[in-house]
């Protein structure tokens, strides 16, 4: 799971899939309907309020349905609540047939295979729904919120000293080759009082860890609480960490399920179905993050190799930003949030077309 390509539609050319016709991770993250109206929150059923029965009775009655989930990044601890669907037969009981798949080549795959009909869906992040929908008028719609604050932010070393944003000014920050990361950091460090045109931006590639490792830059933007974080601590680097939340970034969904607008219109029923499902295998996960992670672990890619106690800490970190609270449905999307997000990206120079952020996102649980 990562923004690891936020904002690479930006260098895409017009998109050239017929509309009929992964998030990227570090090498070893008319309206369609049901779009909410003006102050609706929208967000798919949560699992307490979808009676287990139900799934098994909408399978009896219909026949077993193909889907296909492309994931942002190999299998690792955010995707354990869909694994554990699986595991526990909820996609079976509502009739469907999940394949999950990893991005093949592009970090975009995802959303150009869903926008073209190609696959029924996939993970990626909300900046990327809206980039997708302003610069390059792809079809999709996102149908849940599944990690619903950023997991991005802001490194360094603790030795180096800095106590805000402010303090990177006269400083280098590596961020992989992302605008959004440019857009985050600026902002942080304006927020803070500091001028952003002090600091020096450094595309680093996917050579994050080393970065900070080796001293090669004083800070990093576009390494992931849950991991680069994990990892660093590990090698005994302790770090200081600033939220872009912190520092007047709005509070966007770092991850979420996209799935076609053709898809969202004309077959909300299997929309609907795969939700219910994935969000029972969330009330899961919840339940027994330990044994979550080791049904994903019977899924983890060969190429990539998961680490135990990674994993553990990661997902003791994710649990709390996935869960909405307050008895609110898993997936909830708000429509504030997403107006809140545009405005930003609008205003940082993001999105070049226009964009109806209440149009990018849909109910799924009717």
């Amino acid at each position: 799971m990562r923004i690891r390509a936020v904002m690479a539609l930006l260098a895409l050319g017009a998109f050239a899939l017929t509309a009929c016709g992964k998030a990227a991770g570090p090498a070893p993250s008319a309206p369609a309907a049901g779009a909410a109206t003006s102050g609706q929150a929208a967000g798919p059923a949560a699992s307490g309020q979808v009676p287990a029965q139900s799934g098994a009775q909408a399978g009896a009655q219909r026949p077993v349905r193909d889907v296909s989930v492309v994931l942002d990044w190999y299998p690792n601890a955010v995707h354990s609540f869909l694994y554990l669907a699986q595991e526990n037969g909820y996609f079976e009981q509502e009739g469907l047939k999940v394949t999950f798949k990893m991005p093949a080549e592009n970090p975009t795959d995802g959303i150009k295979l869903v926008g073209a009909g190609r696959e029924t869906f996939a993970l990626y992040y909300q900046p990327d729904v809206l980039v997708a929908r302003a610069n390059e008028q792809i079809p999709i719609v996102s149908l849940g919120a599944v990690v619903r604050h950023p997991l991005n932010a802001v490194m360094a070393r603790q030795s180096k000293g800095f106590k805000s944003p402010r303090d990177l000014e006269g400083k280098t920050v590596g961020y992989p080759s992302i605008p959004l990361n440019l857009a985050i950091v600026r902002t942080m460090v304006k927020s803070a009082g500091g001028d952003p045109d002090k600091v020096t931006m450094k595309d680093i590639a996917w050579d994050l860890i080393p970065a900070v490792a080796t001293d090669k830059v004083d800070a990093i933007s576009g390494g992931y609480i849950n991991h680069e974080r994990v990892l660093l601590e590990k090698q005994g680097i302790p770090l200081t960490v600033f939220r872009p939340t912190d520092f007047g970034v709005p509070d966007y969904y770092e991850l979420v399920v996209i799935t076609g607008e053709k898809t969202a219109r004309e077959d909300r029923a299997l929309v609907e179905a795969f939700w219910r499902a994935a969000a029972r295998g969330f009330a899961d996960m919840k339940k027994d993050p330990r044994h979550a992670l080791d049904v994903l672990q019977k899924h983890q890619a060969k190429e990539f190799p998961l680490d135990r106690e990674v994993e553990e800490k990661s997902i003791q970190i994710l649990l709390p930003l996935m869960d909405p609270g307050d008895g609110r449905a898993f997936g909830v999307q708000d429509a504030a949030t997403w107006r809140q997000v545009a405005e930003w990206m609008k205003g940082q120079g993001l999105l070049k077309g226009d964009v109806k952020p209440d149009e990018a996102f849909i109910t799924a649980g009717g």
